[in-house]
């Protein structure tokens, strides 16, 4: 039976309350209250999480030329930023030693950046948005990305109120029709209307490369005075990764006793058996980070991917009813690690073309180009540009692709090749015959007994995030073919899901039904929306779709 839906009008329809979305609606108010001849457009400000900032993780050091560009007195009026960078360093690790660089690599080099809390920012940016009259409506979540005859009309919002077999409960409220002039997706890391507008209007990506990937894996501690600076910046490479795979820690003090700590590793890694939570927790016992975590205690835990191909996997950034802004759209400075103040210029470029639509009431394709001209000469497609190769450059392992980065600083970006074609992150995982045929030997993880004192299994970090879901509803992470799971893929791959997901959602438990096999257990309600396993999974048949709004991690001081 079809279900009636409400349908709810508006003219512009933000769906994402990070630092893209917010600058948008920020500079679209700006532009509004200062020219009284512009019609003043409905706007709707939707956000999945609890409250803004909830779902916002990051390292983060932020480059200011964003948010100064934006609101130049973003320190009078009160942005928190938990330091000003006071030094950097960069290190090469082996098990047990750490090799400091000399020279800092220029593009390490933050002075002038500041270590932020990305979910208290938000949370601060937020206030700046409504004060300047826009609402914004935590808890509403988006489900569907409507597309009608090849224009981009609006969102459905998820269903409220299923059981788990998605059946309607007695509070049930379906969903409702959010019909917009035009759509400005700002939903993060491969966000689930983004994964729509792909697959629904192909062209946005015909052009373009894949996107690569990396889970970052952070923790915060309180630690001791003395350990570490206000402002000081850490990055490492090597140890635990191996030399061949992509990926690297951060340790950032937020204050003289806080610290943010953590690991990114690269989904396109040839191990099944690749375990982006695991590799932190070694990552905390090499001696460098034990001297300044010792003693201390772990507050808050998160988990997130990153877009990290670069300029040739930026999608184009319109479409008719359509714009993508930060990163939705894939801008991330690879090189930098760095992707606030790119998502703020995208956001603040995306609502100087809204503005123009609303004055000229078209809100086209041919009016919300003038996005991706704005794009096309300005300071962030420049940055991007210059760091185009960098991900590419690490494909033939760590060394390499040190020289390779090295190389591009001195040829304007471009290094030894351009272009260097590559393929979906999940390709490049090894069957397990694959993987014994290449290195002579079975994949296997490094052990680690968790002391849940200073290295943590997964359940007792993800209860560090502070994630919540409600157990009666459909499971927000749908399986195509669960016997694909549950055969194939333990004997082709050993189940990776397992192992790549950090939050311990996928589990192969006893199957009764089957003596001494194994079954898919899955355990929703411990997802931190990560989007991991979405992008990782070997066959693709794991599908990361909405869940009821306001669920999912609640981060502090993230």
């Amino acid at each position: 039976m079809a279900i009636e839906r409400d349908t709810l009008e508006t003219d512009i329809l933000i769906v994402g309350a990070g630092p893209a979305g917010l600058s948008f609606a920020y500079k679209l108010a700006q532009l509004l209250g200062g020219d009284s001849s512009a019609a003043k457009p409905e706007i709707l400000f939707m956000e999945k999480g609890s409250y803004v900032g909830a779902h916002a993780l990051s390292g983060a050091v932020m480059d200011p030329r964003g948010i100064a560009e934006l609101i130049p007195d973003f320190r009078e009026k009160g942005a928190p930023l938990e330091a000003a960078v006071s030094g950097d360093s960069f290190y090469l690790l082996s098990e047990k030693s750490a090799i400091k660089s000399p020279v800092n690599p220029p593009p390490l080099q933050n002075h002038g950046s500041y270590v932020i809390s990305l979910n208290k920012f938000t949370g601060w940016l937020a206030q700046q948005v409504e004060a300047a009259g826009i609402d914004i409506y935590a808890g509403m979540a988006g489900f569907e990305l409507l597309v009608e005859e090849g224009k981009v009309t609006g969102v459905q919002t998820v269903d409220m109120g299923l059981d788990k077999d998605g059946t309607p409960k007695s509070n049930f409220e379906p969903g409702s029709i959010v019909r917009a002039k035009v759509t400005v997706l700002c939903e993060g890391v491969h966000g689930s209307l983004t994964r729509q507008a792909f697959e629904k209007i192909p062209s946005l990506r015909e052009h373009c490369q894949p996107q690569s990937y990396l889970t970052g894996v952070k923790e915060v501690w309180e630690v001791p005075a003395g350990r570490i600076k206000a402002g000081q910046v850490m990055h490492t490479v090597g140890w635990p990764q191996p030399h061949d795979q992509y990926g690297g820690g951060w340790i950032y003090g937020m204050s003289d006793t806080m610290v943010s700590v953590g690991y990114c590793v690269g989904l396109d890694s040839y191990d099944p058996t690749n375990d982006p939570h695991l590799k932190f927790q070694l990552y905390k016992t090499h001696p460098l980070l034990r001297r300044i975590l010792e003693g201390g205690t772990m507050l808050h835990y998160g988990a997130k991917t990153m877009p990290d191909a670069g300029y040739y996997s930026i999608p184009k950034l319109y479409h008719d009813g359509l714009m993508l802004c930060g990163d939705s759209a894939g801008l991330m400075n690879p090189q930098r690690l760095k992707g606030i103040h790119l998502a703020i210029k995208s956001g603040m470029m995306a609502a100087e073309t809204a503005f123009e639509a609303v004055k000229k009431q078209d809100y086209s394709a041919t009016v919300l180009k003038g996005y991706q001209e704005r794009f096309d000469t300005s300071w962030a497609r420049e940055e991007v540009y210059r760091t185009r190769n960098v991900h590419a450059g690490f494909k033939g392992g760590l060394y390499a692709g040190l020289f390779h980065s090295a190389m591009q600083l001195v040829t304007g970006g471009r290094g030894l090749f351009d272009r260097r074609e590559h393929k979906r992150d999940h390709e490049y995982m090894l069957t397990i015959e694959a993987f014994k045929a290449r290195f002579g030997r079975e994949p296997k993880k490094p052990q680690l007994t968790f002391d849940n004192k200073y290295t943590y299994d997964k359940l007792t970090d993800v209860y560090k995030s502070g994630t919540m879901h409600e157990e009666h509803q459909p499971s927000h992470l749908v399986i195509a073919d669960y016997d694909i799971c549950n055969n194939r893929c333990t004997q082709e791959y050993g189940n990776p899901c397992q192992h790549f997901c950090p939050a311990s959602v996928y589990n192969m438990v006893d199957d009764e039904a089957r003596p001494g096999k194994k079954k898919l257990e899955l355990t929703p309600s411990n997802c931190v929306h990560c989007k991991t396993c979405d992008i990782a999974d070997p066959y693709q048949v794991i599908r990361w779709v909405t869940p009821q709004g306001g669920e999912g991690p609640n981060y502090t001081d993230m």
